[in-house]
């Protein structure tokens, strides 16, 4: 059982009271469970409003005005009732409770309900829905969900887990259903975005051992000791074919360098980024960056930037050669888009970050269909160039060249604490779908010219903010419908959360709508 706080310590959580949770075919019942701790009797008044009274009507068991009892908790329940034919009707539930005659609190819970005709269905029938009060420094009125773990659970993701186009998805389920969901975030309307938003809850479901399984993927870096020496003895290149010309980037033990290759038998050299390591570097730091840098070695995709070669002299520190192409550093082309060189602020548009988003998509899809996990995906990761086009790169000496980004939790491992999903950071546990939680992440990072996520919070409290269904707010002029792609990716649950195919589809169309405003 989980609980999504909808007006906590007398914040409103905007995002969470605007959020359409869709009610299953199976689920006719919620109960709502209210307290008041104010001492006094609270005046009342609810009031359910249905966008289509032919196809489904409701029922209060309690008086649709009163007084909230102080005498402990209440339980009360909404019924809902679907008419002769199959439909999504759209209703809203209206709570007023009155603190004082000058002082109403008003929450409107959006639901849309899924009728079904002539269906059977097992399952759970009835939702818990608990709602207290509050008098912390006054009268303060907050309401709780919470509710059976498989409907919690998706209530974040159903738009996208429904929209199933792809004949090996992960659910199975009726085909009417599947052909709802993502309409309400993908085909709309361009979003106006709003303010930053309050940190929101989401609700908390342990995933399922099927869905964190991955026994059938692998981590890039997780090759046996004799493939990688394969690797490096067919892409071995002479050092005194490799020429550094200046440092791009420079950390405690590593750098990158621009230089040039000139490849035997070529009439001209070619520009190259080149990974090393200083001449301090430790044999476990020298040892990692080979390991991390050969992640991508005979993958070929336009969102992709494998290795080229590599040169290993003895006495001498390694060089990672990467084709240079006009492509830079992503996190560090955003943070400059901060501020341009007239002093003014680059902010990329939305439709920009979409066509950016896309891209990385794609490059992850590509990765998992060869049965590979990424683990380490974010802006640091990624590179981009004038034209805004993106690929994703290995990890080699991220950790060196952003150390404000990873952390170490006693483990003895440096890990990218706040772009890691639950799982990962609970238990290490690396699959497809802790890729799409970092992707959202990324996301997030485009939206916000690479702020650093979760600043507020420390690294060794993150496993339990997220367990408590803290999430990273809506940047500022972030449009909702790209806002809550983010979310799906933020699932609880790992089976929950989006697959890039359905992620891809879902940016997909959102791009078509905003390419019609331009």
């Amino acid at each position: 059982e989980a609980e999504l706080f909808y007006v906590r310590e007398g914040v409103i959580n905007k995002y969470a009271i605007k959020f359409i949770v869709t009610i299953p075919a199976q689920v006719h019942k919620l109960h709502f469970t209210w307290e008041n701790l104010s001492g006094r009797p609270l005046p009342y008044t609810l009031s359910v409003d249905i966008s289509d009274p032919t196809a489904l009507s409701s029922s209060l068991n309690i008086s649709q005005a009163g007084d909230m009892p102080i005498s402990g908790l209440q339980t009360w329940a909404l019924s809902l009732h679907c008419g002769p034919y199959d439909a999504e009707i759209d209703f809203n539930l209206r709570i007023n409770v009155s603190l004082s005659r000058r002082n109403t609190t008003s929450l409107q819970f959006k639901r849309k309900k899924i009728c079904l005709k002539d269906k059977s269905y097992t399952g759970p029938e009835e939702v818990l829905v608990a709602a207290s009060g509050t008098t912390s420094g006054g009268q303060v009125f907050y309401a709780a969900i919470g509710c059976a773990c498989a409907f919690m659970a998706a209530i974040f993701v159903l738009v996208i887990v429904y929209y199933v186009r792809d004949k090996k998805a992960r659910r199975h389920r009726d085909p009417l259903q599947e052909s709802r969901g993502l309409s309400s975030a993908c085909s709309v309307e361009r979003g106006t975005g709003v303010g930053p938003a309050q940190t929101f809850l989401s609700p908390e479901t342990p995933p399922p051992a099927s869905a964190t399984s991955g026994s059938s993927y692998r981590r890039l870096d997780d090759r046996p000791s004799r493939e990688l020496h394969e690797r490096i003895q067919e892409i071995t290149v002479q050092r005194c074919r490799v020429r550094l010309l200046s440092i791009e980037m420079e950390g405690t033990f590593g750098r990158v360098y621009r230089g040039s290759y000139h490849e035997e038998g070529a009439s001209s050299s070619r520009d190259v980024l080149v990974k090393t390591a200083a001449e301090h570097a430790s044999q476990s730091q020298v040892a990692l960056l080979l390991r991390e840098g050969l992640v991508l070695y005979g993958l070929s995709h336009p969102a992709l930037l494998p290795v080229l070669g590599v040169s290993i002299e003895d006495r001498s520190a390694p060089f990672l050669l990467y084709p240079h192409t006009g492509y830079r550093n992503m996190k560090r082309f955003l943070l400059r888009c901060k501020l341009s060189s007239e002093g003014l602020p680059r902010a990329l548009t939305t439709q920009e970050v979409v066509e950016m988003a896309l891209q990385a998509a794609k490059g992850v899809q590509y990765l998992h269909r060869k049965r590979l996990v990424h683990r380490d995906l974010a802006a640091r990761n990624c590179v981009v160039d004038d034209d805004l086009r993106v690929q994703i790169t290995d990890n080699a000496l991220a950790r060196d060249l952003f150390p404000q980004d990873y952390h170490c939790l006693g483990d003895n491992e440096n890990r990218p604490i706040k772009w890691l999903a639950i799982e990962s950071l609970l238990s290490k546990t690396f699959t497809t779908a802790s890729d799409v939680w970092a992707f959202g992440v990324l996301l997030w990072e485009l939206t916000t010219l690479a702020q650093q996520p979760y600043v507020e919070v420390d690294p060794f409290e993150m496993a339990s903010y997220l367990r408590d269904g803290y999430r990273l707010a809506q940047p500022i002029n972030c449009p909702d419908e790209l806002f809550a792609v983010m979310a799906y990716c933020w699932a609880m649950s790992a089976e929950e959360r989006p697959t890039f195919s359905q992620l891809i589809i879902c940016l997909q169309d959102f791009h078509t709508q905003l390419t019609r405003y331009v």
